[in-house]
C-alpha cells in the first residue's frame, strides 16, 4: 500500500528531477559541455531501478534494501570500489522514500550517499543533492538545503542539464520559503532551459513545479497550461503516481477558480488513479477536496459521505491533520444546516492544540468559522475573540500586517479586561442574589428583595447591552480593513456583487474603478513600513471625503483599492477621478522621500450586458489599469468594451 503524506498536498512527490533520458546523455557527452547529468546514473540497473521507481516506489524499495543491506555488511566507505554503487542505490532508495513522501527516510538515504559519493561533478552526487533538497520542509533545513545547491550550482556549467536540475531544486526549496516571486525566476529559468525537448521529463517536472506556483499567486490559467504539460508526460510514460498528484493540482486549481464542477471530475479523475495504486492517503486527499466542492456548492449530503469517508482513511493512517480538515469541513456542513452547536463542538476539537498540529493556512480557516458557530449559539464574545484571532493568522507575515496584530493584540487585551470585568459582575450578582435568598428566609424584607430584583434587572441589561457590543464589534471586524478603516476586500466584493444586481434590475448605470498607488514600495523601501501606512491611511481619508454619497471605496489588497460607483455614469465617473487623482498628489513624504511622490494610476469599466460575473468587470478595470500603468502612470484610463481581458502573469509583473 502506497502511504504518502500530504502528496496530493504538495505540488509533486519529491520525484527525481531527471531519469537518464537519452537526450541528457547526449548533452553529458557533447564536446565543450561541463558538468554532469544530474541522474544520468552510468550503472544502466540503476537508471532501470530509478525508472521503476517512479512507476511503483514501493515494489523497488522491496528489490533495493536487500542489495544496500549487503553493501553495508562490507562497511564500504568512501574511496571503495563498491562505493559508487552503494552511493547509486542509496540514491535509488531516497528517490523512492520521496515519492511515498517518507520525508524522513529519504533525507536520510540521500546523506548516507552523500557521504560516498562527495565529487561533485559526479552525477550519483547530483541525484543525492537534489532528492535531499526535495525533501526538506522546516525553515533551517531549507536554507541549508538553499546554501548547498546554490553551492553546486557554482560547479556546473550553465544551461547544463545539471544545472537546470539543481535550478528547478532552488525553485523547490524558495516556494517552500514562501517566496513565490524568486521560485517563479528559478522554474520559468528551468523551464526554458528545457524548452528544446518539451516532452522530456525535466520540462514536465519544471511545468508541474511552475503550475503550482501560478496558481498559488492567481495565475490561473497559465497554471493550468503548465499542468497539462504534466499530465501529458505522465499519460505518455505511464506514471501513474505522478499523473494521480497532477489530476489533482488541476483540481486544485479549478476549485481556486471557482469552477467547482471541473473540480469535481479533476479530483475524481485522481482518485480513480489512487485507487488503481492502492494509495489510501491519495484516496482520502481526493474524498477531501471533493467534499469541499460539493460543500461550496450545497450538495451538503454528497459532502457528508465523503468527509467521512476521508476521515476513515485519514484515522486509519494516522494523518492527523488530514482528519482534522475533514472534521472542520464536517463542522461548517453541520452550521450549513443549521445546528452551531454540534459545530462548536467539532471545532473545539480541532483547535484541542490551537492548531499547532494543522497547516498553517487551515489554522485561521477554523478560527474563522467556530466563530461563526460560536455567533451561532449567542457566545459572542468567545466568537470575537475567534475572529479577532483569526484576523491575526491571516494578515501574519508583513510589516504593515505585524502591526495590525500589534493593535489587535492591545484590543484583545482591552476585551480581555473587559469580559473580566464582566465576569466580576457576574459574581456579585450571584453574591447578591444569595444574599437577597437568606435575608428573604430570614427577615422576610420585601423591600430587599424588590431592591434585589432591580439589581438583578440592572445587570441583566447591562450584560445584554454588553452581548449586543461584542456582536457588533465582530460584525465591524469581519467587514472591515484595520489600518484604513475602508470596506475590506470581502466587504466590497459584496457591496460590487450588490451594486451589480440593483444596476441590471433597475437598468441604471453603474461604473467600477480599480485604484493603484504608484511606487508604493518605493515608498516603503526608502521611507519605512510607518510612512507606507500613513500613505494608505491619508488615501483612504481623501477618499471618503472626496467621493459621493452612494460611492463605495475598499481596500482590495496591499497598495490596490476597488471603487464602486453606482448610478455614475461615465462623465461623472472620471470626473470624480480627476479630482481624486489631484488630491493624492497633496499627500506629504518625509524628506527621505526626495523626489517621490505620491501618485495614483486607476482603471475604469462601465456595467454592460457582457459582464456576467464581478470577476469578469474587475478584469476589465485590471486590463485598463494596466493600460495606464504601461503609459507611464498617473494616469486613468477606461476598458475597451470590445476586447475581452484576463489577467496575466507577464502583465501584472510590469504594472509592478
Amino acid at each position: 500500500m502506497i502511504t504518502r503524506k500530504h502528496a496530493i498536498e504538495r505540488a509533486w512527490g519529491p520525484a527525481a528531477c531527471l531519469l537518464a533520458p537519452a537526450w541528457l546523455l547526449a548533452l553529458a557527452l557533447a564536446p565543450g559541455r561541463a558538468g554532469a547529468a544530474c541522474l544520468a546514473n552510468p550503472d544502466p540497473q540503476i537508471r532501470e531501478l530509478q525508472a521503476r521507481a517512479s512507476q511503483d516506489p514501493t515494489r523497488v524499495l522491496g528489490q533495493v534494501h536487500p542489495l544496500i543491506a549487503a553493501l553495508e555488511a562490507q562497511h564500504v566507505r568512501a574511496g571503495a570500489p563498491e562505493a559508487p554503487r552503494l552511493a547509486s542505490l542509496y540514491a535509488v532508495e531516497a528517490q523512492a522514500d520521496g515519492l511515498l513522501e517518507l520525508d524522513a527516510a529519504a533525507r536520510t538515504a540521500a546523506r548516507k550517499g552523500l557521504q560516498l559519493a562527495t565529487d561533485v561533478h559526479d552525477p550519483v552526487h547530483l541525484d543525492l543533492l537534489d532528492t535531499y533538497a526535495h525533501n526538506v520542509y522546516d525553515g533551517a533545513a531549507l536554507a541549508r538545503a538553499l546554501a548547498q545547491v546554490d553551492a553546486a550550482r557554482l560547479d556546473q556549467a550553465e544551461g547544463s542539464p545539471a544545472d537546470t536540475c539543481l535550478l528547478i531544486a532552488r525553485g523547490v526549496i524558495q516556494h517552500r520559503q514562501d517566496r513565490a516571486d524568486l521560485a517563479i525566476v528559478s522554474l520559468t529559468r528551468a523551464y526554458r532551459a528545457t524548452a528544446a525537448v518539451p516532452g522530456s521529463e525535466p520540462h514536465a517536472i519544471a511545468a508541474g513545479y511552475l503550475s503550482v506556483v501560478m496558481r498559488s499567486v492567481g495565475y490561473y490559467a497559465q497554471a493550468l497550461a503548465l499542468n497539462q504539460e504534466s499530465i501529458d508526460w505522465a499519460q505518455a510514460n505511464g506514471a501513474t503516481l505522478e499523473l494521480s498528484v497532477a489530476r489533482f493540482q488541476r483540481g486544485r486549481i479549478h476549485q481556486r477558480m471557482g469552477n467547482y464542477p471541473a473540480a469535481i471530475q479533476e479530483f475524481g479523475e485522481a482518485r480513480d488513479l489512487s485507487v488503481s495504486l492502492d494509495d489510501r492517503q491519495g484516496i482520502a486527499y481526493a474524498d477531501l477536496r471533493i467534499c469541499e466542492a460539493h460543500l461550496e456548492i450545497g450538495h451538503l449530503d454528497q459532502a457528508v459521505r465523503e468527509c467521512t469517508q476521508a476521515r476513515r482513511l485519514f484515522a486509519a493512517a494516522h494523518a492527523t491533520d488530514g482528519d482534522k480538515e475533514a472534521q472542520t469541513l464536517l463542522a461548517r456542513i453541520e452550521l450549513a444546516q443549521g445546528r452551531p452547536a454540534r459545530a462548536l463542538a467539532a471545532l473545539n476539537a480541532v483547535l484541542d492544540r490551537r492548531g499547532a498540529d494543522l497547516q498553517p493556512r487551515l489554522v485561521a480557516q477554523v478560527y474563522e468559522w467556530r466563530a461563526r458557530a460560536n455567533a451561532g449559539v449567542g457566545n459572542f464574545a468567545a466568537a470575537y475573540e475567534d475572529q479577532r484571532e483569526f484576523q491575526r493568522r491571516e494578515t501574519a507575515g508583513t510589516d504593515i500586517e505585524r502591526t495590525r496584530q500589534e493593535s489587535a493584540m492591545r484590543a484583545r487585551f482591552d476585551t480581555d479586561r473587559e469580559i473580566e470585568r464582566n465576569a466580576g459582575l457576574q459574581r456579585e450578582l450571584t453574591a447578591s442574589q444569595e444574599r437577597a435568598r437568606r435575608q428573604a428566609q430570614q427577615l422576610r424584607w420585601n423591600t430587599v428583595v424588590a431592591g434585589a430584583g432591580v439589581v438583578v434587572i440592572a445587570l441583566l441589561i447591562y450584560f445584554l447591552a454588553a452581548n449586543l457590543r461584542f456582536r457588533k464589534q465582530l460584525l465591524q471586524l469581519a467587514s472591515q480593513d484595520v489600518l484604513t478603516g475602508l470596506p475590506n476586500r470581502r466587504r466590497i466584493a459584496e457591496l460590487a456583487t450588490a451594486a451589480m444586481t440593483a444596476a441590471r434590475a433597475a437598468k441604471t448605470p453603474l461604473t467600477l474603478a480599480l485604484l493603484d498607488l504608484d511606487h508604493f514600495k518605493m515608498v516603503n523601501d526608502r521611507c519605512g513600513h510607518a510612512a507606507g501606512d500613513y500613505v494608505l491611511q491619508e488615501f483612504a481619508r481623501i477618499g471618503r471625503a472626496s467621493l459621493g454619497a452612494a460611492d463605495v471605496l475598499g481596500r482590495w489588497g496591499g497598495e490596490e483599492f476597488l471603487l464602486v460607483m453606482p448610478g455614475a455614469e461615465l462623465s461623472l465617473a472620471l470626473a470624480n477621478l480627476e479630482r481624486l487623482r489631484t488630491q493624492v498628489l497633496g499627500i506629504r513624504l518625509p524628506p527621505t522621500a526626495a523626489g517621490l511622490r505620491v501618485t495614483l494610476s486607476a482603471g475604469v469599466a462601465v456595467h454592460g450586458e457582457q459582464i456576467g460575473s464581478l470577476d469578469e468587470f474587475i478584469a476589465r478595470a485590471d486590463a485598463a489599469l494596466y493600460t495606464a500603468k504601461n503609459e507611464g502612470r498617473d494616469l486613468v484610463r477606461v476598458a475597451d468594451e470590445r476586447t475581452q481581458f484576463t489577467i496575466t502573469g507577464v502583465r501584472r509583473a510590469m504594472r509592478r
